[in-house]
């Protein structure tokens, strides 16, 4: 059997690989199938509801599993964030991400799972994404 320092890394690829094949069947990859969710004056195409309301719906009974577990299966604790209120930083990202979103049309799972369709939108807004991130590592921690 394989040890946990390969497991680890087999099982996020395991989970990717799941993750990308659920977007690419449910046409997730597609900016225009995004772009149709928010258009809500327009030509509203609820697809993407759908694709939320089944992931909430695995999470909510992973979540339910996983917590009857003594701890998890590939590490020596389950991880959980140290932060849990909401504040002014949290609303700001989000809002950002959402009008980041909302001007391409791909969220960082479905841009991710886009990658090898040769559109260079895709690889432009990754490298602002991951600049994003490397941005906002400058800024001081939240207290």
């Amino acid at each position: 059997m394989f040890n946990k320092l390969i497991m680890k890394p087999l099982a996020g690829l395991i989970a990717g690989l799941l993750f990308s094949m659920g977007l690419a069947l449910s046409g997730m990859t597609d900016p225009r199938r995004v772009l149709a969710f928010l258009d809500v004056a327009g030509r509203w195409d609820p697809t993407l509801l759908v694709v939320f309301g089944s992931a909430v719906l695995t999470t909510f009974i992973g979540y339910r599993l996983v917590w009857r577990q003594d701890g998890p299966l590939l590490t020596s604790r389950f991880q959980l964030p140290a932060l849990t209120g909401i504040d002014r930083r949290l609303i700001g990202g989000a809002a950002l991400f959402g009008v980041g979103c909302g001007m391409v049309g791909y969220v960082p799972g479905s841009a991710m799972a886009s990658m090898g369709g040769g559109y260079m939108s895709v690889w432009l807004m990754l490298a602002f994404m991951v600049l994003g991130w490397c941005l906002t590592r400058r800024k001081p921690s939240r207290p």
